[in-house]
């Protein structure tokens, strides 16, 4: 195998006999970006592994244009692992950016921001991530257990309305002459300031 080659190759014999392990992969080698612990598991059973040890945070998005922002969102998400994530808006968005991680998360759809909040419910307080008027700094708030972060699109940030059904505004602050900083970067740092607080 090439030293520079991501992954391993093919799983020595005997191959273990757990269900949660692909065939394919013991045979072929596994070479996804994935930590050891889920070498030449299947899909499947990584994602049912994540989700029993998944944090209460869920993220949310609002997809109104090709953004490719979104993928390197929901790559984020992994990371992190969060128990849900939320594309509102249109349903297609731009996979690339998040790796194949989004194979490993609970991706759910809504049409608009009205099915959202339906769909969450009492359950979560809904936090908008932007630096609209009326934003509050991350450093100045504390984040909830329960909750969803929202985020919008580069440039346009998130609508009226999710603003409105928000339960409050935060802004990362900024020192230097941009007004802000990409969303992508945005949603980990908000993301891991919520484990700071709530899980680590």
């Amino acid at each position: 195998m090439d030293k520079n080659e991501i992954g391993v190759g093919p799983h020595p014999e005997p191959w273990p006999t757990d269900e949660k392990y692909d065939k394919d992969l013991l045979e072929a080698g596994d070479r996804r970006n994935v930590v050891d612990k889920y070498r030449y598991w299947t899909n499947q059973a990584i994602k049912e592994d994540m989700q029993s040890s998944s944090h209460k945070l869920e993220v949310a998005i609002e997809n109104h244009q090709h953004d490719f922002n979104i993928g390197t969102i929901v790559r984020n998400a992994n990371a992190f692992n969060v128990s849900k994530v939320h594309i509102i808006g249109r349903r297609q968005w731009n996979k690339r950016g998040a790796m194949v991680t989004n194979r490993y998360l609970e991706v759910v759809h809504h049409e608009s921001v009205e099915g959202f909040c339906e769909a969450i419910g009492a359950s979560r307080e809904i936090i908008a991530i932007d630096n609209q008027p009326g934003a509050e700094n991350l450093t100045d708030v504390e984040l909830p257990p329960s909750c969803v972060l929202v985020f919008g699109g580069e440039g346009p940030g998130l609508s009226q309305e999710m603003i409105e059904a928000s339960s409050k505004m935060i802004q990362i602050e900024q020192f230097g002459s941009t007004r802000s900083v990409n969303v992508g970067v945005a949603s980990g740092i908000v993301m891991y300031q919520w484990l700071r607080e709530n899980s680590l």
